[in-house]
């Protein structure tokens, strides 16, 4: 059973909504990273989402659970410090590409799911994903597509709460002429989030150099957290 799974500890919707357990509970213990829940609720995922957590889904005792994971550590881009290699950029310059945001998300999940085996990204974490539309003003998941001459060359899922924005999985083509356009994506990307107003692009782990590569920092918890709650809440994380 999950209870008894080694380092996965259960959570619920009323604890990750309790401002006093969050900071005096779950933040503050580097000893517990990982969390499992059964509630595949909309409701549940967008609290976990502002919580400050990044979910996954696993089968665990033959049941299939939400895994919200309270990071260690982040990578986050500040736009300010967005990095575009000479390479990416000559293929920007030269390229015919768009890049679009859509609510729309089962053609990035389809590119996803071919090109990754053993994907978390299941139908049933994409249905809670999709029932997420409409619940809540603050959240918005989105496909960010990178077409060249109409076909789908790279792209990712993930969601904005409020100003910041934070990536769940990708893909890019694997064909030769598409080298570096997972690179191109996120580059332009970034430049989009910018324009935008978004305030910071949280990238997850921190453990990918083409993250650091992009211009990402790397945060610990309580340095992300205080960077984090008051963008989501409203307030001081220290309140």
């Amino acid at each position: 059973m999950p209870s008894k799974t080694p380092g996965i500890y259960p959570i619920d919707r009323e604890m990750l909504e309790n401002e006093q357990y969050l900071k005096e509970v779950i933040y503050p213990d580097m000893r517990k990273e990982y969390y499992w829940s059964s509630d595949f609720s909309p409701e549940f995922y967008i609290a976990q989402a502002k919580a400050g957590c990044i979910a996954i889904c696993e089968t665990i005792g033959g049941e299939m659970l939400l895994l919200p994971e309270m990071q260690r550590s982040y990578a986050v881009l500040d736009f300010a410090n967005l990095h575009t290699s000479h390479k990416v950029a000559r293929i920007i310059r030269n390229r015919s590409l768009e890049l679009i945001f859509s609510t729309q998300l089962d053609p990035v999940i389809a590119k996803i799911n071919a090109q990754h085996r053993n994907n978390w990204l299941t139908p049933t974490y994409l249905e809670t994903l999709k029932r997420t539309e409409g619940i809540d003003k603050n959240f918005t998941v989105f496909a960010v597509s990178l077409f060249e001459k109409g076909e789908l060359v790279a792209g990712e899922i993930g969601y904005s709460i409020k100003k910041t924005y934070t990536s769940l999985t990708g893909f890019s083509s694997r064909q030769k002429q598409h080298r570096d356009y997972g690179k191109v994506q996120m580059v332009l990307l970034g430049e989009a989030l910018q324009s935008r107003g978004y305030s910071f692009w949280n990238l997850g782990h921190p453990y990918m150099p083409y993250k650091t590569a992009l211009g990402a920092k790397i945060y610990t918890r309580a340095a992300f957290l205080r960077r984090w709650y008051p963008a989501i809440f409203g307030k001081n994380y220290l309140c």
